[in-house]
């Protein structure tokens, strides 16, 4: 369900509140972008998908009922829906390689800690991609965005139990393909 915060700015959000539908987004632009750049894997793609994301609710809040999905997974859905389509007008792909995020930052004096950290992401989004496409979405979404079993089966449109096998399976076959990355 959703949480009493979201619930009630959902409410003021759909008899038109501007200042709630600016609360939403703030309370999740962070975790969809990140979800979003985590499947995109090029920064600037991330920020243009979700910022349509973030259009496509306030264009369908009126037609989000509390009782049917939480907000947070309506939310998620609305992402996976667009990258699915982005993925379908790209032919299948995001744009070629993996951009660093910018936020990955240091103080300048040491390069390595950054170096190590790209490098760690880079071996991850591999080793992700080689997992089963189902498989992977559950552990991104998880992991990376952060949401609970709950949140993910509504996302997915699944049980919880299944959510939970999928995560389990995901991350035997991420650890495997880290072992050859």
């Amino acid at each position: 369900m959703a949480t009493v915060d979201d619930t009630q700015l959902v409410e003021r959000a759909q008899r038109g509140d501007m200042d709630a539908i600016g609360q939403l987004y703030d309370a999740h632009h962070q975790s969809i972008f990140r979800f979003v750049w985590s499947r995109a894997r090029d920064q600037q793609v991330a920020e243009d998908l979700t910022g349509e994301i973030f259009t496509r609710m306030v264009a369908n809040l009126s037609n989000y009922q509390p009782t049917n999905v939480p907000f947070r997974a309506w939310l998620y859905r609305i992402a996976r829906n667009l990258i699915v389509d982005y993925r379908r007008s790209e032919n299948g792909r995001f744009p070629a390689p993996l951009e660093q995020a910018e936020n990955l930052s240091g103080d300048g004096s040491e390069p390595g800690p950054i170096v190590e950290q790209r490098l760690t992401l880079e071996q991850v989004q591999a080793a992700l991609a080689r997992i089963d496409p189902i498989q992977q979405e559950v552990v991104v979404l998880r992991f990376v965005a952060g949401l609970s079993l709950s949140d993910v089966a509504h996302t997915l449109d699944k049980t919880v139990p299944a959510v939970k096998s999928l995560q389990h399976r995901g991350l035997t076959a991420l650890r495997a393909a880290l072992k050859e990355v």
